[in-house]
């Protein structure tokens, strides 16, 4: 049948590329559709590769005392090599892999049918076997907060921006607020970030919260706890943003970071009695199915928790439930978390707090940069790392990294917690030899301090 494929995925951003992939490689006639003119979703083009892109390159200059010679734009002009060599990459993924691709906007007529406006204006219609739904978030718009305002920013639009602003608010401390907190600053760019909480990034270790406030302050972010907006002004010159506590900040723009929507809206999901939450999440089951069996959704679109690295997971998983009828895997239990401040944070399994909450007897190990050679080598010796774990068992609780390179050296912690009984023991990091110098080398150093806590409470005792 013309236009009919066994699998029509419907967006390319991680997601939808890793059950594009895995179903074309199970030998399975897929089509990948999506409205984005370039591949790679928002991912690659808005969110996850430029923000890092613009980081990466803020820190660079801001440690090389280059500021002089750069401003906003030159970060975006950086950012904009790396989007397209991934763009490229992903691109040659679905050439290499005979993947067709659709380049138009997909809404279901039936089941087992959908229309597709095209990027030209016309309309097509395609069938298929099966459907993945990986279309992502977008940044969350109050009603009353006037975005079509140039100087009025999301995280997708601030990457138009042709401006080099002198001062800019934002509001919403979460990951993307703090990230972007740390980009500007790096520029010297005067930041406000105003959050709604009581303290930045809820979910991660107190010690991680308290030394990510003390660097942010003390490169020269105003942060402001336990606020909330009332109405938001803009005008030629900047923005003012009213405060329900009376106060008023101004600034050149207003970068709004306070959560994010799903692209569920306009897609004929309610026809098909696939039900959304207030998010735009779409809800599905443990093998990421709708209501309609052959209808899957992965990544963003279905919310928690929101990560590329586990939206690609979910496409593969769904892509084998597709070819096989089953899939065994699930995503892992401790999914690692990195945040791309400046220091860099990143942390898997259990908080303190969280410990402390579940009555689990535990013991904690740190390593400071500043004492490790390799640190002292690089100069970049602001962070830590530390180790939480069993006091009795020596179990590998949870670990959490501050300093340059965090989201890299997790990962070395967590396959530890991922082995099976007593391959998951704090004994690993203090009898393995590690190369010296090497940031590595703070899980020895974690653990060795760890372990002596331990013993010097079992002679007091």
């Amino acid at each position: 049948m013309e236009n009919h494929y066994d699998v029509i995925v419907i967006g390319s951003g991680p997601g939808g590329e890793g059950a594009a992939m895995k179903c074309t490689k199970e030998g399975l006639h897929v089509a990948m559709c999506d409205y984005f003119s370039s591949l790679g979703g928002s991912c690659t083009h808005r969110s996850t590769i430029p923000s890092k892109a613009l980081r990466h390159a803020s820190q660079i200059l801001y440690e090389s005392n280059s500021l002089e010679e750069a401003n906003f734009q030159t970060l975006l002009k950086k950012a904009e090599s790396v989007i397209q060599q991934q763009y490229k990459l992903r691109r040659s993924f679905y050439e290499r892999n005979l993947v067709d691709i659709i380049d138009g906007k997909a809404a279901f007529i039936d089941p087992h049918q959908i229309s597709v406006k095209l990027s030209n204006g016309a309309e097509e219609f395609y069938t298929a076997d099966y459907f993945v739904i990986a279309t992502g978030s977008r940044p969350y718009h109050p009603p009353d907060v006037d975005f079509k305002h140039p100087r009025i920013l999301d995280s997708d639009t601030i990457l138009n921006l042709k401006d080099n602003p002198r001062s800019i608010t934002i509001y919403g401390a979460g990951v993307i607020g703090c990230e972007y907190a740390s980009i500007f600053r790096g520029l010297q760019i005067k930041v406000n970030l105003i959050n709604t909480r009581d303290k930045l990034l809820a979910f991660l270790d107190d010690e991680i919260i308290d030394a990510l406030s003390y660097h942010l302050r003390e490169h020269g972010v105003i942060l402001r706890h336990n606020e909330e907006y009332a109405k938001v002004e803009a005008d030629d010159s900047g923005v003012t943003v009213f405060l329900k506590s009376n106060k008023k900040i101004r600034t050149d723009y207003l970068l709004w970071a306070q959560g994010r929507t799903g692209n569920s809206d306009n897609m004929g999901l309610e026809n098909l009695g696939i039900k959304t939450n207030v998010q735009g999440s779409i809800v599905v089951n443990e093998n990421n199915q709708t209501p309609h069996a052959h209808i899957y959704a992965v990544g963003d679109i279905i919310g928690f928790p929101n990560l590329a690295s586990a939206s690609y997971d979910q496409g593969r998983f769904a892509a084998t439930h597709i070819a096989f009828g089953k899939c065994e895997h699930q995503l892992v239990e401790f999914i690692p978390t990195g945040i791309y401040t400046i220091p860099e944070i990143s942390s898997v399994g259990y908080t303190e707090e969280q410990l402390t909450q579940e009555k689990i007897p535990y013991e904690v190990g740190h390593a400071f940069f500043k004492h490790l050679a390799r640190a002292q080598i690089t100069g970049r010796t602001t962070g830590m790392l530390k180790i939480l774990f069993h006091r009795e068992t020596l179990q590998i609780l949870g670990i959490h990294c501050f300093g340059y390179d965090a989201a890299e050296i997790i990962h070395i912690g967590q396959a530890i917690m991922s082995q099976k009984g007593e391959g998951n023991s704090l004994m690993f990091f203090i009898n393995t030899t590690f190369n010296y110098p090497t940031m590595a080398e703070a899980y020895r150093v974690a653990a060795l301090n760890g372990i002596n806590r331990v013993n010097q409470l079992k002679k007091d005792l």
